[in-house]
C-alpha cells in the first residue's frame, strides 16, 4: 500500500495507437506464406458482439494475418500451432481503469494479476499521473513520500513533453501489456496550484489549459478526475469545464470518479453531464455505483438519467467492476479540508483540529463523501499494513478494531491513519448485488479493474480481489452461472467497447490486420478465486494470452515476455524529440 493522503484511492496517487508497425520478421514470414502462431478450431468471439463461430486464427509477426472457418489452417506451416478445440478465442481485454503505473516503472512489468485475467492493454490516469511534472507537483509528492523516491521518479517527466516521456519510459522499462493513460485532473490542478484549496486564478487556469493541450498532443486519452479525494475535489465545476474545453479539439474524453457515489450521486451525474455539455466533450463515469444502503434505489435512477441524456444526444457512458465493495485509503474517512496543503497528519496531531475532524466524521450526512459512515464501521475492512505491530489488524473491520482498542470507530480511524503515516487502505462494503447485475446489462457499460497489477510471488499484503478476478468473475460467475448477459456481449464490453470509446486503433477486435492481442480461455472453467480475505489467487480458465503476437501467458504461467507497447489517444501529434 502506497502512502496516500491527498489522493487516497488504492493505487491512485503515488497511442496513432499500437506503437510501432510490424516486427522485423513479419515481412519475411509474409513472403513464405506461413505463420508464427496458428490457433485451430476455436470458438471465435471477435469482440464485435456477433455470435461465436468455429474458426482458425493465423498470426504473423504482431498482427492477425488470417481468420478462417475451422479447419482451413490445419495444414499451415507455423512456429506454434495450438489446438483451441473447446476454447474461446477472443480479443485481449482492455482495462479502462488501471493503477499499474508504478509497477510499469518500478516493478518488473509483468503484472501477473492482470495478464492472468486476459488483460492485454491497461489504461491509467484516475486522478493522478506521473506527468506532467513541475516543482508544484513534485512538492505534492514529497509531502506524501518522505523518502523522495516518487519525487525522483517524477523528475524524469518534467518539461514540455513530460507526458510523452512518461509513456515512452514505461515501454522502454519493459511491460507485458500495452499501456496508455488519461491525464490526471488532480495532476493538472496541482501543476498550477499545488495542493491548495480555492478557485484557480486566470493565470492558473491558463497553466492548466496549456498542460492539458501538451498532454493530449503527447497521446493522452483525455482528463480523468477523482473528485472525492483532496486536492482533486477542490476543483470547481467551472474549472473542470475549462480543462475539458482545452482537450476538446483533440477528441479527449472526460472520465470521472464523481464527486459523490452516495448521498449526492444523482447530483454528481448532473455535474458530469454539465462538464460534458459546456466543455464539448464525451463523458465517462468510473465504476458506476450507488453507495450505502439508503442510496441503493438511486441505481435505477442513475441508469435512467444516463439513458435520458443519451436519448437527448449527449455522449455519456460508464464502466464498472463486479464487486459490492470498493477500495481506497483509510484516510478517505476524514474530511477533505483536513488534507489541504498536504497537512493531514499535522492536523490530526493537533488536539483541537482532531476534535473537529472526529465530530465531522460522526455526522450521518456531510457535504463530502463520508465513506466510513456510509459503509458503517462494520462494513469497513482495513488492509495494507506494513508495520509489524499493526499487521494483526489486517483484514479486520473497523468495528472489531475499535472494540479491541476500547474506543469509538472515528478515533480508531484517526489513530490508524497516524500510526501508519497514512499508508493503510480499506475495503468498503457499500453496494447492492442487484444493482451490479442491473448495470452490467446496459449497452453502454464497460469493465475495469480499478486496481494495480501485482505479482503474487512477491506481493503478500491484502488487496482488493478485483486485482486478480475482475474479468474472470464477469465471464464465470455473471455470464456462465448467473446468465446476466451473453458471453459475446461480455467480451465486447471488455474489448472493442473500450477501444471504440477511447479511439484506440487496430485493437479490441479479432480482425485481419489488427494487432494480435488475444485471450484464449475455457468457457466452462473461467472464473475468479480471489476473495476479500484471501485475494492473492490467480483466476482459473485462462489458457493463453498474446500481446502483439507474443505469448505472455501459457498454460497457467507467465512466460516472462514483455512485448507491451504504448497506445495513444486520437490527439497525438506524433511529436519526436
Amino acid at each position: 500500500m502506497r502512502k496516500t493522503l491527498w489522493v487516497v484511492g488504492l493505487g491512485v496517487v503515488l497511442a496513432a495507437c499500437g506503437g510501432t508497425s510490424g516486427s522485423p520478421g513479419a515481412a519475411a514470414s509474409s513472403a513464405r506464406g506461413d505463420y508464427d502462431i496458428v490457433l485451430l478450431n476455436g470458438r471465435i468471439i471477435d469482440g464485435s458482439g456477433n455470435g461465436w463461430f468455429l474458426g482458425d486464427v493465423g498470426v504473423r509477426g504482431d498482427r492477425i494475418a488470417r481468420i478462417t472457418p475451422a479447419g482451413l489452417l490445419k495444414n499451415a506451416v507455423a512456429r506454434d500451432t495450438i489446438n483451441a478445440t473447446g476454447l474461446v478465442v477472443a480479443p485481449g481485454f482492455i482495462d479502462i481503469q488501471s493503477h499499474s503505473r508504478d509497477m510499469f516503472l518500478l516493478g518488473d512489468g509483468r503484472v501477473v494479476s492482470k495478464i492472468s485475467q486476459g488483460i492485454t492493454t491497461e489504461i491509467m490516469g484516475e486522478g493522478w499521473t506521473n506527468a506532467p511534472a513541475n516543482e508544484k507537483t513534485l512538492a505534492m509528492l514529497s509531502a506524501v513520500d518522505p523518502s523522495n523516491a516518487a519525487d525522483s521518479l517524477a523528475r524524469r517527466f518534467a518539461g514540455a513533453r513530460g507526458f510523452d516521456a512518461w509513456l515512452t519510459a514505461m515501454e522502454k522499462h519493459g511491460v507485458s501489456p500495452n499501456v496508455g493513460s488519461f491525464i490526471g485532473a488532480t495532476t493538472i490542478r496541482g501543476f498550477a496550484k499545488g495542493s491548495s484549496e480555492g478557485a484557480a486564478s486566470p493565470a492558473e487556469l491558463d497553466s492548466m489549459r496549456a498542460a492539458t493541450r501538451r498532454g493530449m498532443e503527447d497521446g493522452a486519452f483525455g482528463i480523468a478526475s477523482a473528485l472525492i479525494y483532496p486536492p482533486g475535489n477542490f476543483a470547481s465545476t467551472e474549472e473542470l469545464v475549462e480543462v475539458a474545453k482545452a482537450m476538446a479539439p483533440y477528441g479527449g474524453v472526460y472520465i470521472s470518479h464523481m464527486r459523490s457515489e452516495a448521498d449526492g450521486y444523482l447530483e454528481a451525474i448532473d455535474e458530469l453531464l454539465r462538464i460534458g455539455r459546456e466543455g464539448g466533450v464525451a463523458t465517462e463515469i468510473y465504476h458506476l455505483k450507488a453507495g450505502g444502503v439508503r442510496n441503493w434505489p438511486k441505481g435505477v435512477q442513475a441508469v435512467a438519467k444516463i439513458d435520458s441524456a443519451r436519448r437527448a444526444g449527449q455522449d455519456v457512458q460508464a464502466n464498472m467492476y463486479p464487486y459490492v465493495a470498493g477500495g481506497t485509503g483509510l484516510a478517505a474517512c476524514t474530511p477533505p479540508w483536513a488534507s489541504a496543503d498536504d497537512k493531514l497528519l499535522q492536523n490530526l496531531r493537533d488536539p483541537a483540529i482532531r476534535a473537529r475532524v472526529i465530530a465531522e466524521m460522526k455526522q450521518e450526512r456531510t457535504p463530502w463523501e463520508n465513506l466510513c459512515s456510509l459503509a458503517t464501521p462494520a462494513g469497513v475492512m482495513t488492509v495494507g499494513y506494513t508495520k509489524d505491530a499493526l499487521k494483526k489488524y489486517e483484514g479486520k473491520r473497523i468495528a472489531e478494531i475499535a472494540a479491541e482498542r476500547k474506543t469509538d470507530w472515528a478515533n480508531t480511524v484517526v489513530d490508524l491513519v497516524l500510526e501508519t503515516d497514512g499508508a493503510v487502505g480499506m475495503l468498503v462494503f457499500m453496494m447492492s448485488e442487484a444493482n451490479v447485475e442491473m448495470q452490467m446489462k446496459q449497452p453502454w457499460m464497460k469493465f475495469g479493474t480499478d486496481a494495480d497489477g501485482v505479482d503474487p510471488d512477491s506481493v503478500k499484503g491484502m488487496t482488493h480481489p478485483r486485482t486478480y478476478g475482475t474479468f474472470p468473475r464477469i465471464l464465470g460467475y455473471y455470464v456462465r452461472e448467473r446468465g446476466v448477459m451473453p458471453l459475446e456481449e461480455a467480451v465486447r464490453k471488455a474489448s472493442s467497447a473500450v477501444a471504440t470509446r477511447l479511439g484506440i486503433r487496430e485493437r479490441g477486435l479479432l480482425k485481419e490486420g489488427f494487432y494480435a492481442d488475444v485471450a484464449v480461455f475455457d468457457p466452462l472453467t473461467i472464473g475468479d478465486k480471489a476473495t476479500f480475505t484471501a485475494p492473492h489467487q490467480i483466476s482459473t480458465g485462462m489458457q493463453y494470452v498474446f500481446v502483439n503476437g507474443t505469448a505472455v501467458w501459457r498454460n497457467g504461467k507467465h512466460t516472462g515476455a514483455k512485448p507491451g507497447r504504448v497506445v495513444r489517444g486520437p490527439g497525438w501529434t506524433g511529436w519526436q524529440p
